[in-house]
């Protein structure tokens, strides 16, 4: 297998990106790496998307910053997320299933917020 058999298909299921996101490790050699490596990975992404954002809203960034658009440090973070759902056998749909019937069991209040602070 190599990067031009990756394949996702047309209206690809959450399963589909699992698998996609498994066989495109294994291409590019990257199943090796551990678990915490994929979640420094994730975090350094995650710095990235706000590093977009705070372009996107005109606040100051440092100019030899290397980071994509809004939309490509989104994707990146996704393969970041499957990677480590992978690694610990997590089907993302059912554990956001499985999150979402908690969450609708909660209590969602919003604050005010103090003028005074």
């Amino acid at each position: 297998m190599n990067n031009n058999d990756l394949i996702l298909p047309a209206n690809p299921t959450l399963n589909d990106f699992h698998e996609y996101t498994k066989n495109l490790e294994i291409v590019r050699e990257f199943d090796d790496e551990q678990l915490i490596d994929k979640c420094l990975l994730l975090g350094e992404e995650v710095g990235e998307l706000f590093k977009a954002v705070r372009k996107l809203q005109g606040i100051k960034i440092d100019q030899n910053s290397k980071f994509g658009t809004i939309k490509e440090e989104l994707a990146d973070i996704f393969l970041y997320l499957l990677a480590i759902a992978n690694r610990c056998d997590i089907n993302l749909e059912d554990a956001f299933r499985e999150k979402e019937d908690l969450n609708k069991k909660r209590i969602w209040i919003k604050h005010q917020s103090e003028k005074n602070v």
